[in-house]
């Protein structure tokens, strides 16, 4: 990916999420704004289904422990930064 900020590769490397676990995002993640002018990637259930569809269930099970993943994307396209989900994304 060549659209990562430093701050989200180190936070990639800190939290053990992969390239490809953001790559997937960008692909099959759900969208939600935050109201602060960024996008919140994440998956849901639609886009495990779509993962599912996609990749198959072989390298879905292979990055199950990624899938509470999430990324932060700012207007101009970058990955600001990444985690894993602790709580419900809130959708108002």
């Amino acid at each position: 990916m060549e659209n990562l900020t430093q701050h989200a590769v180190t936070r990639m490397q800190q939290r053990g999420i992969k390239a490809q676990t953001v790559e997937m995002l960008f692909h099959c993640g759900a969208k939600e704004h935050d109201h602060r002018g960024a996008t919140i990637l994440y998956f849901d259930k639609r886009s495990r289904q779509r993962l599912s569809h996609q990749y198959g269930a072989e390298q879905l099970k292979k990055i199950e422990r990624q899938l509470d993943a999430y990324a932060v994307i700012a207007d101009n396209g970058a990955v600001v930064s990444v985690g894993h989900r602790t709580k419900r994304i809130n959708r108002n």
